[in-house]
Formats: C-alpha cells, sequence, structure tokens
C-alpha cells in the first residue's frame, strides 16, 4: 500500500476480511531529483508514525518496506558520488521507517541500465547493499531484494533491462551477497515463476503475489484467470521450499480486500485437493 493512501479504516477492514500482513511503499513521497523528501523530513516521519498507530489499532503487521526506486535512486549507479548520494538518502530512509517495525526492507538491484555495463552495475549493487546492511540492521529488519521484469536483454537500442531479470542471474548476484541477505520473488516479473521460487531455496523471505505472462507487467488478481501462472505449481514450490512469508498481494485492480482473502482461500482449496 501507498504511504500516503494507508488510513485507520482501511486498516480496521483488511483485518476483519482476514488480512494480517502489509507493505507498505515510501516511493511516491521520495523527491527521486534532489534524494529527498517531497515534504520534508518531519512531515515524513509524522506520516509514519500515524501509519504505525493505525496499523496496531487494527493488528495489522507491517511485514515489508519497498523502498524508493527509480533511474536516480538506484544503488548500482557508476558514478562513485551519484551512488553514494543514493546510499545515504537510503540510509536516511531506513531510520525514518524505524518506527514501522518491519520484518524486511525490499530494494529493487537496478533501474535501467546502459549497454555493456552490467558487470559494473552488479559489483556497485553488491556494494552498495554492504554499505546499507548496518542500517537495516540497527532497526531489527533484513534486505529483500526483487528480482525484475527482463523477458529479453534490450529494453531498447540503448537500454538493457534491470539486473535480475534471470533465474539464472538473479542467483549469481545473491551469491555475493551475504547469507542473510535475502530476496523477494514477483510472481509477476518472470514466466514460470515456481521455478524461481524453487531456484531461491531458504533465500526466499517475501513475495509479490499477481499473475501474468512474464513479458510485461500485467499484476492481475490471480482468480481472474488473466494471466499464465500456475498456481498450484506455484504453491507446491513455496511448500517444498518451506516458505513461511505471507501471501502478500501487488495487484493493479482495485479489488474489494475480501475478494483478495477470498482468491487465496480459493487457490490454497484447489492446490490441496490435487
Amino acid at each position: 500500500m501507498g504511504v500516503a493512501t494507508i488510513t485507520g479504516e482501511k486498516l480496521t477492514n483488511a483485518k476483519s476480511v482476514g488480512i494480517d500482513y502489509i507493505e507498505v511503499s515510501i516511493n511516491v513521497q521520495a523527491d527521486h531529483t534532489n534524494s529527498s523528501f517531497k515534504d520534508g523530513d518531519d512531515a515524513m516521519r509524522k506520516l509514519l508514525a500515524n501509519i504505525k498507530k493505525y496499523a496496531d489499532n487494527a493488528g495489522i503487521k507491517i511485514w515489508s518496506i519497498h523502498m524508493p526506486y527509480g533511474p536516480n535512486l538506484d544503488l548500482s549507479l557508476t558514478d562513485e558520488t551519484a551512488r553514494k548520494k543514493v546510499v545515504d538518502f537510503q540510509k536516511k530512509a531506513i531510520e525514518m521507517v524505524a518506527v514501522l517495525q518491519p520484518e524486511y526492507l525490499l530494494f529493487h538491484p537496478s533501474h535501467f541500465l546502459g549497454l555493456n555495463e552490467r558487470q559494473t552495475r552488479i559489483d556497485n549493487l553488491v556494494k552498495s547493499v554492504k554499505e546499507i546492511k548496518p542500517s537495516v540492521e540497527s532497526i531489527g529488519a533484513h534486505i529483500v531484494i526483487e528480482n525484475l521484469l527482463g523477458p529479453e536483454l534490450l529494453k531498447d537500442s540503448t537500454h538493457e533491462r534491470p539486473l535480475c531479470r534471470t533465474i539464472e542471474e538473479t542467483l549469481s548476484i545473491m551469491s555475493r551477497m551475504d547469507d542473510d541477505v535475502y530476496s523477494i520473488a514477483d510472481l509477476n516479473h518472470i514466466k514460470n515463476p515456481e521455478k524461481l521460487i524453487l531456484a531461491l531455496g531458504h533465500r526466499l523471505k517475501s513475495l509479490h503475489v499477481s499473475d501474468g505472462d512474464g513479458i510485461k507487467e500485467c499484476h492481475y488478481v490471480p482468480c481472474e484467470g488473466l494471466g499464465n501462472v500456475d498456481w498450484t505449481a506455484v504453491l507446491k514450490a513455496l511448500n517444498d521450499v518451506g516458505y513461511q512469508g505471507p501471501f502478500l498481494y501487488e495487484v493493479k485492480k482495485n479489488n474489494n480486500l475480501k475478494d483478495l482473502s477470498d482468491c487465496y482461500n480459493s487457490l490454497y482449496n484447489n492446490y490441496c485437493g490435487k
């Protein structure tokens, strides 16, 4: 949920239909040009404190924070001055979201890349994660890195797709991270997401659940039947790797929240019946 859209009424309603965990995104509040918060630090702190109050009153756990991302907030930037500026901003954001007591902080591995700079970008991502990790640990949370959409290497004639676009690349990058840096699987970002789940194994700590085709950003609700995800295979893979986190939706359609809860129950019951 976007941080500015969260109200006490929404969270109380979510809890009433069986939703126990949410992810909070703070990306919209970030000034991507100046690596700051649009309304200032004090306003951001107040907003976050109110959300924590709403969540506690509703009995909702804030599972994860989607940290700011974009072309100017990219942990893999090749310009060292710019990369350090991003790291410093993320550290400030980490300190601010501590009030929400999240389990995980979610970071994108990169934005789109220039041509033939992939290895440098990977090196810089690994360096940046090492630099922000102590700040994340200081608030009692862990890092999760998201796989991003990349059905082919090239976005256009001058840009490559982001890092973590394939299973092989994701595993290679994660092998360079500390053992307690984890992964989140976005099921909309890859064909046959059950294969990614199985490959990540113990590294998998969170999900972005939606249906899609692995080619474009779809974020369909699974039970609409608009995508190609094999939900029985996904649930089996989650069981096989011992996944313990929530079934965390990331869908575009503004559904009645009860529909999302009912959809999970339907998927699970269908899986158990096979």
